[in-house]
Formats: structure tokens, C-alpha cells, sequence
């Protein structure tokens, strides 16, 4: 895949699945916001999908402001505090075959900056901004970045 920014349309950027980071680590609900940090800090990532104990389905995201807000500054222990109680509601999610340009929308809609690519219900991928700044025509990505930018 070429580093230069894409000159035509999303479409022709091809599918979710094309421009995901594939294989991401991801902390189970049974599993602590210590041990979140963790997979975070040995991956050198700043959020990890929450999946679920038995069935590996997306629960939801996990960022490390989420852990310094939620956990740390409210005083309670990493160490025994549940990472599936970091859920802030519905996964938002994109099929591995969608388009990139349902990926941009889902993004712009729900505001957020990372999204976890599912596969028949199965984490198989992240797609982050810098996934679609490599792969988006400039236009398109100025969209994104000015709607996550608005307060």
C-alpha cells in the first residue's frame, strides 16, 4: 500500500478490511483496568476494544483517559477494578468488507477516532484516522478531522 494520501474517492480506496490494522489486542470483560494498561503500555496504543470473556465480541472501547478519569482519579484500584465496567455503552463497529467510506461515516457520526473491524462478529481489526489519512482524498479527511475537532 502506497504512504501517499489518495487523490480519487473513498470507493475506490476499497474496504475496511484493506486499510485495518489487523490482529489488535484486546482486553477481555473479566480482566482489569490494570491489566488494560498494561496490554496499552506493551502495545504501545492508547485504547484496545473490550471483548467478551466467552464469545470475543466487541463490548465496546477502552481509551487511557478513560483509565486516568474513571479509575485513577476517582481513587479506586486498577488492580481489582472490572475493564468491562469502562464500556461506555453499544460497540459502534464496520463489517471487514465495508467500504472505507462507511468507515469515514461511522467515524464522523458516533466522533470517534478508532474503529474496531469485525468479521462474522469477531474482532479482526482496527481502523484509526491515521488508517484513513493514508487512504482518503485530503477533502474527506479535513471532514473527519474538523467534525472530531468540534467540542
Amino acid at each position: 500500500m502506497s504512504t501517499a494520501r489518495k487523490t480519487g474517492t473513498a470507493q475506490e480506496t476499497g474496504t475496511a478490511r484493506d486499510v485495518m490494522h489487523s490482529s489488535p489486542a484486546c482486553v477481555r470483560t473479566d480482566e482489569t483496568a490494570a491489566d488494560a494498561a498494561r496490554l496499552m503500555a506493551r502495545h504501545g496504543v492508547g485504547a484496545l476494544p473490550i471483548c467478551g470473556k466467552d464469545d470475543n465480541k466487541v463490548k465496546g472501547m477502552i481509551t487511557d483517559r478513560d483509565l486516568v478519569i474513571k479509575v485513577v482519579a476517582e481513587g479506586r484500584d486498577a488492580g481489582t477494578f472490572p475493564a468491562g465496567d469502562l464500556n461506555q455503552g453499544e460497540a459502534v463497529t464496520v463489517g471487514a468488507d465495508d467500504s472505507v467510506d462507511e468507515a469515514l461515516r461511522l467515524m464522523s457520526a458516533h466522533r470517534i477516532r478508532r474503529l474496531p473491524v469485525i468479521d462474522q462478529q469477531r474482532l479482526v481489526g482496527i481502523v484509526a484516522i491515521a488508517d484513513l489519512a493514508m487512504n482518503l482524498p485530503e477533502a474527506r479527511m479535513g471532514d473527519l478531522v474538523e467534525t472530531l475537532s468540534e467540542s
